[in-house]
């Protein structure tokens, strides 16, 4: 499923314009967007939490031309799965 998917599925069952539905959908990512880039822990009950994890720099070495490379320090995003959503994906109906 993706976004445009999403967007179609929600038209269809909450009765919504395919317009209010995108409008709807884009507000939903773009606020968990600005938690997390504010730091802050974004939880959907039954599905999972969203989080920031910061990676220090190091010197590393391209593969390809053995060229050392500082890699610079990040934020990158991090999934964890929700105990319901993990039992609905291994239950044997699926």
């Amino acid at each position: 499923m993706n976004k445009s998917d999403l967007i179609e599925h929600l038209s269809s069952e909450a009765g919504l314009t395919i317009k209010k539905a995108d409008k709807l959908v884009g507000l939903v990512f773009h606020e968990m967007s600005e938690a997390l880039a504010k730091g802050e822990r974004v939880e959907i009950r039954g599905f999972g939490s969203f989080k920031t994890k910061r990676y220090d720099g190091y010197v590393g070495r391209n593969p390809k031309t053995s060229e050392v490379l500082e890699v610079k320090p990040k934020n990158l995003p991090f999934f964890k799965c929700g105990l319901e959503l993990k039992k609905r994906l291994n239950s044997e109906k699926g």
